[in-house]
């Protein structure tokens, strides 16, 4: 079979000049693209510069336009912010102003530019693409360049990568800086939370987003808001009354937290503004607290704007409850990038300048994007072009159409709060056709059992909210299974009702107990306590003890006919080394605790120049969290089980640090995982190290150990445990109706594909037979036989400069940007 892998070392970006600017609002993230091109640049041989002050900078040119060095980009990639910053330019909007731009890049010799920026600025960009050709031949007829100079220099090649903290650009499913924006709303929710919890008090947020709720509508879904108001959505006439009454409910059934997102400027579906006398006089009711977070730019559906004090006022006339409003403001775009925005920089940075490198002249100005966990190029015009059909269709008050256009992550979003937002009534709960002899029609008579098995990894306790209350909104009765296999054989079990997982998804750890404990040697007991709580379908979250307990379950089948009802697996460990999932519960969260550690001990050094930190993280044998932290940390160097390594490479790395020290950059990182070599141990790495290095630097270790497993999730963990333990249940009551046998009044599934794992694959959420990954699984290792990540490894090393092979076979392929159909989002990504 011929090898159709290609390598990136067949581009060559020798006698090229590529040029970075950032445009339009900052957002952390920012750096690390301009980081990740600089570098990426250089590497390759061409000439890197940096425009500082975006367009402004471009059209003035002078000292805003400099040549970047190696050593130029060092230590920006834990800053917030853009540091080459980032101007309004009302002059490149004129033509005069892109005649000077032209100018000032075609002196340089710049025909290669990456945008960062919003789609305003990368419009811009495009505009000016388009206008190259005639801008070239104005500047030879006014004698400001030579006819030499216009043909060497014809063509300008565009890419354009996303920064925003809104999310508000078709075409990919994160903008850079969105996640860090998350973590400074939840940082702020959780804290208003902890002391609400003494004051019977409502609290309203308002957060950014003018013209896109996603930043509203994640943060309702990571802290479990009661309520939310985005700008593609509005609420229907009446939601006052609805609001008020559910706020009232939460009350009466003693939940001491509520919380409600709201979008500031929020507009009804008529067009005119809400005002606080057209509030109604209700009932008040006491409840303990209702925090309202109002996401920029809400409306409700009279398309007349729902400010915070709207709401305020709201519910103080209304239920009479003592209301604070907290506007967050310019936090979200301030303080360090998170883990992901980090990674997502500098995958998008070096996917820029491949694309810089593979341009022809024919070649339309792209758009470097995330969908699921693969980099793709997409028209940016065709982007941009969706992009503005959402704020159409808004404007037409077609607010269906708006929320389909934001593309499948967005809606999947929606489409779960939906779900868990409220508490259907025995009335409204589906029935499944399945008749009750004394009752007729009843609701369900199918009983679900949830647990967690394998060592905590936050973000669980979401995917069990989540888990619970679309159960119980599918009709179904569910039960909580304590201390995983261990609890269930001992009859550790008990229903768990809608308010028994309020305020759980910020929650670290597992509420519900979990054990590492296989089922193999307890299947007898385990067997007669799903007889005696008529089990009818088990969730299991957790690592891979989990994925080896359903693999045992489905074994046994043969000998307990109890184990054959529909079992599902949703992958929740931080080491992310389940077969079947690019990603798991807890590894978002354990890689920020790295990251946020590994930035403290770099930080430590500022004033002691020349030292190297020998950094230990956990795993087991994945590598995943030493290599993707090592490339979001900035390290030089990360040492894995999946990539064997001898004295000679341990040597090389200490002779490159060696190197390293004698620049400006006089600090190293080198992150090891803890079953990476049996004999080349932290201890030993860290002796090697000190001991080469005696006179040009000294070493440091630190063993991070379970503060990786520890701490509150972060918003991409919440949000990504709860989607995706709501799609399992989903599963979970499809394959109850199918498998329900009437005749004998019980389920019975003894297929393979009734015992499934559900993962992240590429770009969707699959359901996989666990028995199918068996052929996948490196079991004596605990680690799948190949893994996504190991292609991010080369980027970690490009990016500290060493030398290195990268496999681009799943670049360079140019795709367009699909419109969303209804059936789209069931398998759609985070």
């Amino acid at each position: 079979m011929p090898d159709t892998k290609k390598f990136f070392e067949n581009l060559s970006g020798a006698g090229k000049c590529v040029a970075v600017l950032t445009s339009g609002g900052d957002a952390q993230g920012m750096n690390g693209a301009v980081r990740a091109v600089v570098r990426m640049g250089i590497y390759v041989g061409a000439k890197v510069y940096l425009i500082h002050e975006g367009y402004q900078g471009m059209v003035d040119g002078g000292d805003n336009i400099k040549e970047a060095t190696w050593e130029s980009v060092s230590s920006m990639l834990q800053v917030g912010g853009t540091f080459i910053g980032s101007a309004r330019c009302a002059e490149f909007r004129t033509h005069d102003g892109r005649l000077r731009a032209a100018q000032n890049l075609v002196k340089r010799g710049i025909t290669n530019l990456c945008v960062i920026g919003g789609d305003g600025s990368l419009t811009g960009a495009n505009l000016f693409r388009e206008e190259w050709s005639g801008l070239l031949e104005e500047l030879v007829q006014s004698g400001k360049i030579d006819e030499a100079a216009a043909q060497a220099h014809s063509v300008l090649h565009i890419v354009g990568m996303v920064g925003s903290i809104d999310n508000d650009f078709c075409g990919t499913d994160m903008t850079i800086g969105t996640d860090s924006a998350l973590h400074r709303i939840i940082e702020v929710v959780d804290a208003i939370m902890t002391t609400a919890q003494s004051h019977q008090r409502t609290f309203v947020l308002e957060v950014m987003g003018r013209h896109c709720g996603y930043l509203a509508l994640v943060s309702a879904l990571a802290c479990g808001a009661d309520w939310v108001f985005i700008p593609e959505l509005p609420p229907e006439d009446g939601w006052e009354d609805l609001m008020c009454q559910k706020l009232s409910e939460n009350r009466l059934r003693g939940s001491r937290l509520n919380i409600i997102i709201v979008a500031e400027g929020a507009i009804d579906r008529h067009g005119s503004p809400i005002s606080s006398d057209s509030i109604k006089d209700n009932r008040a009711d006491k409840k303990r607290l209702n925090i309202i977070i109002v996401a920029e730019g809400a409306i409700d559906s009279s398309n007349k704007a729902i400010s915070t004090d709207y709401v305020k006022d709201l519910v103080v006339r209304c239920l009479g409850f003592d209301t604070r409003v907290t506007i967050l403001g310019h936090v979200q775009r301030g303080g360090t990038p998170s883990a992901f925005d980090r990674i997502l920089a500098s995958r998008m940075g070096v996917e820029a300048v491949l694309a810089l490198l593979e341009a022809s002249p024919g070649t339309p100005a792209c758009v470097v994007s995330l969908c699921g966990n693969q980099a793709v190029r997409l028209p940016l015009m065709e982007c941009v072009q969706m992009t503005q059909e959402v704020q159409k269709a808004m404007d037409e008050k077609k607010f269906e159409e708006a929320v389909r256009l934001r593309g499948r992550s967005f809606e999947n979003n929606l489409n779960t709060y939906k779900l868990l937002s409220h508490r259907k009534s025995d009335s409204e709960l589906p029935h499944n056709g399945v008749e009750n002899s004394k009752q007729g029609p009843c609701r369900s008579p199918f009983t679900v059992a949830v647990l967690n098995v394998g060592a905590p990894a936050a973000g669980m306790n979401a995917a069990v909210r989540s888990a619970v209350r679309v159960g119980i909104t599918e009709g179904h009765k569910m039960l909580a299974v304590n201390d995983g296999f261990e609890g269930f054989s001992k009859g550790q079990i008990k229903e768990i009702k809608w308010g028994d997982v309020g305020g759980w998804t910020g929650q670290g750890g597992s509420l519900l107990g979990t054990k590492r404990t296989l089922p193999l040697k307890k299947l007898d007991k385990i067997a007669e306590q799903i007889r005696i709580h008529n089990i009818n379908a088990l969730l299991v979250i957790g690592g891979f003890e989990a994925y080896l307990g359903l693999l045992e379950l489905l074994a046994a089948r043969v000998s307990h006919e109890e184990f054959c009802v529909p079992m599902v697996m949703v992958p929740a460990t931080v080491s992310n080394n389940i077969p079947g999932s690019d990603l798991s519960i807890g590894a978002d969260t354990a890689l920020n605790a790295i990251t946020d550690t590994c930035d403290r001990i770099k930080q430590s050094a500022s004033g002691t120049k020349r030292r190297v930190f020998i950094i230990e993280t956990m795993g087991g044998y994945c590598g995943y969290l030493a290599s993707v932290g090592g490339l979001a940390a900035g390290a030089d160097a990360a040492y894995i089980y999946e990539e064997p390594f001898d004295i000679r490479d341990l040597q090389a790395n200490v002779e490159h640090l060696t190197a390293k020290m004698k620049t400006s950059i006089q600090r190293g990182l080198v992150l090891r995982n803890e079953n990476s070599n049996d004999n080349y141990t932290t201890d030993f790495i860290y002796q090697l190290y000190s001991e080469e290095g005696k006179g040009v630097f000294d070493c440091r270790k630190n063993v991070l150990g379970h503060m990786q497993q520890g701490g509150a999730p972060s918003p991409f963990d919440r949000n990504f445990g709860t989607k995706i333990a709501a799609k399992a249940m989903q599963w979970i009551s499809k394959r109850l109706r199918e498998f329900y046998r009437e005749g004998v009044g019980r389920v019975f599934a003894n297929t393979e594909d009734s015992a499934c794992l559900l993962g992240m694959r590429r770009r969707a959420l699959l359901f996989q037979p666990v028995i199918q990954l068996k052929d996948e699984t490196d079991f004596e290792h605990r680690i799948p036989k190949e893994q996504w990540w190991l292609k991010l490894r080369p980027l970690m090393k490009i990016l500290a400069k060493y030398k290195t092979s990268y496999d681009v076979s799943d670049s360079g392929q140019l795709e367009h940007v699909v419109r969303l159909r209804a059936k789209d989002t069931d398998n759609s990504t985070i």
